[in-house]
């Protein structure tokens, strides 16, 4: 069974309620434990699972969501790094525009190239613009984006580059500050963005506690995503997943 991820999305936020997100990486995962991962998402509730990269060089992504899909029914989404990533057994794709960079190829070029194998697809295309925000450090999206991320202290250029993806009629505003960030982003601009938006709004990058994951929800987050943190330490999962159902819980009841 598929699920629809959009209109999931569009209800929770419709409703208030936070959501988890865990990103597996699969060049990171070997299967034993990428198994103990899932394990502890269908313990912790995980709500939806990211797979992908900003740079695959395993071809390990097949085998990734074939262990996800046979071992639990968690909702899982493609986060693709390139054109390569694109595979059926996941439920819906992030079609990633980053529109706070100025490079072509990753605000349409791409797009053009994998659109004919997206329409062959049973996959959700889920039309989102991708917003990368300056983490402290180099990460591996803005190298291989070759885009410069938008400011830390900028909150009215981020909120002004989502107005504009809603305006194009993008359905999701997904603002990262990319794998590995030094700093997460600030709940100013998290504000800043969600108050000039209806969209679901993703965030993610350099959350290493639950406070932290429930500060951004507090700021106007609808979904909180986790990749790097959990892979060092599995049972921050746990303790993230609590800590946002908690306070969604709370402000939805």
């Amino acid at each position: 069974m598929r699920h629809d991820v959009l209109h999931l999305l569009e209800q929770a936020k419709k409703n208030q309620q936070k959501k988890f997100a865990l990103l597996i990486d699969p060049d990171k995962q070997d299967d034993s434990f990428l198994q103990h991962t899932i394990d502890i998402a269908v313990k912790a509730k995980v709500d939806i699972l990211f797979v992908g990269g900003s740079l695959l060089t395993k071809d390990k992504l097949d085998d990734c969501l074939s262990l996800i899909k046979s071992n639990c029914n968690i909702p899982t989404i493609l986060f693709p790094g390139s054109v390569m990533q694109i595979n059926d057994k996941a439920d819906a794709l992030f079609f990633l525009s980053l529109i706070s960079g100025r490079n072509p190829e990753m605000l349409i070029g791409q797009h053009v190239i994998a659109a004919p194998y997206l329409k062959q697809s049973s996959l959700q295309i889920l039309p989102t613009g991708y917003i990368l925000i300056d983490g402290g450090t180099h990460t591996t999206v803005s190298y291989i984006s070759n885009t410069t991320p938008i400011p830390a202290n900028k909150p009215d250029i981020a909120a002004c580059t989502a107005i504009a993806g809603e305006m194009l009629g993008l359905k999701l505003i997904y603002m990262d500050a990319g794998s590995g960030a030094k700093n997460a982003i600030s709940e100013k601009i998290i504000s800043s963005v969600s108050g000039e938006i209806k969209i679901p709004l993703i965030v993610g990058g350099g959350i290493l506690t639950p406070e932290k994951a429930v500060a951004n929800c507090r700021a106007g987050a609808d979904v909180i995503v986790v990749g790097n943190a959990a892979e060092k330490n599995p049972q921050l999962i746990l303790e993230m997943a609590n800590a946002i159902h908690e306070y969604s819980s709370l402000i939805s009841a």
